[in-house]
């Protein structure tokens, strides 16, 4: 352990954001500055991470993308300001930006009409600027509608039996008619579309959209069961305006990301599905930051069986370990037992309530107590 330690001076900072207090940038700085105070000699380099959900787009701009801007309609049809990311004709569009919870009234929720149509705006503004890749994470939605509303943004229709527009959010396709898919945007066609996501639930049925995600944007049972059929109808119809396969795109992995905008990508927009930590790690440039590292640290909020199932810190995980490199993780809240760190290739955890046994003040003194716990890891692998 000892020869193991003193190898150990070339650090890479891999975490995802605590959700709550700390983005992933401000969880870099903070354990750097807790190395340093205990091994000032380390070499210290960052890349924070995201799994495609809330916060990707920030993890792009701080590995080198240009941060742009676009006015869109968010999810209760007010007008929102959503960031996305662009370098070298690769856009990273970041649904939660347009139509995601954070952008919803404290305590206010509208399960059956908050709409995805802002992020079909975002998609239109970066096939303004020419891109040929669109890495397009999806997750923290407020919406349930299938994609239906990105969709129409791109220049699909969704008519009712009159002929009108159905109205906005996955309630309303309840009384879908007719789909036409056939006028949207033709620069779609040219261009690669990456789904990036972290689950990979079908869109409708027990592990579908509504019955799985439905309850955290506000769903009660009834709206949950109104949902999950309407999305079924949805997919119905769709399958009489473009063939059988928007019925097989229904089940596939991804499909019920983001309250079902997964399905709206895969059927809509020819995308094609990754899991979200492996396209971000692509893009944010892991592989060439991990070369020469001998310990890396990454981490999100909470370590638990979802951090198992895609979460950043597992795919960080992964990936260091086929390249031999050691991995420790820290976290507000630990919820693992050792061995399944250890499965997953995290040989110990560090977790802000080890210090600071009041969940409350963990959040509200995050930086500081992240800084201690960091020199503890310097303490235990640099010394």
């Amino acid at each position: 352990m000892a020869d193991a330690a003193q190898a150990a001076r070339h650090v890479l900072i891999a975490a995802d954001k605590f959700k709550g207090s700390l983005t992933a940038v401000q969880v870099a700085q903070r354990v750097t500055a807790g190395l340093r105070r205990v091994a000032p000699e380390v070499t210290v380099a960052s890349v924070p991470v995201a799994d495609g959900g809330d916060g990707t787009v920030a993890a792009a701009v701080a590995a080198g993308f240009e941060r742009r801007e676009a006015r869109v309609t968010g999810p209760l049809g007010e007008q929102v300001t959503a960031a996305w990311a662009l370098r070298d004709g690769t856009a990273v569009v970041e649904m939660a930006e347009a139509s995601g919870l954070q952008l919803l009234p404290e305590g206010e929720f509208a399960p059956l009409t908050a709409t995805t149509y802002g992020s079909g705006e975002v998609i239109a503004a970066a096939l303004d600027a020419g891109v040929r890749t669109i890495v397009f994470g999806v997750g923290g939605s407020a919406t349930t509608d299938g994609g239906a509303g990105m969709l129409a943004a791109l220049g699909a229709r969704f008519l009712d039996g009159s002929g009108a527009p159905v109205g906005p959010g996955g309630g309303a396709l309840a009384g879908l008619a007719s789909a036409d898919l056939s006028g949207l945007d033709p620069r779609l066609a040219d261009v690669d579309i990456v789904l990036a996501s972290d689950v990979d639930n079908p869109l409708t049925g027990p592990k579908g959209a509504p019955a799985v995600y439905g309850p955290q944007k506000g769903a009660s049972p009834e709206d949950v069961a109104e949902l999950d059929a309407a999305l079924g109808h949805y997919a119905k119809v769709l399958s009489e305006s473009v063939g059988a396969a928007a019925l097989e795109h229904a089940e596939a992995p991804g499909a019920g990301a983001a309250g079902g905008i997964g399905y709206g990508a895969l059927v809509g927009l020819g995308a094609r599905f990754r899991p979200g930590i492996e396209v971000m790690l692509d893009v944010l440039g892991f592989a060439p930051a991990l070369a020469g590292a001998t310990l890396v640290i990454t981490g999100e909020g909470s370590l638990d069986e979802q951090t198992l199932h895609g979460k950043a810190p597992a795919g960080v995980a992964s990936a260091a370990r086929a390249a031999g490199v050691e991995v420790v993780a820290v976290c507000g809240r630990l919820a693992l037992a050792p061995e399944a760190l250890g499965r997953a290739g995290i040989r110990r955890a560090y977790a802000l309530t080890e210090l600071e046994p009041d969940v409350a003040r963990c959040i509200a003194e995050a930086g500081p107590i992240l800084e201690n716990l960091a020199e503890r890891i310097a303490d235990d692998f640099l010394r």
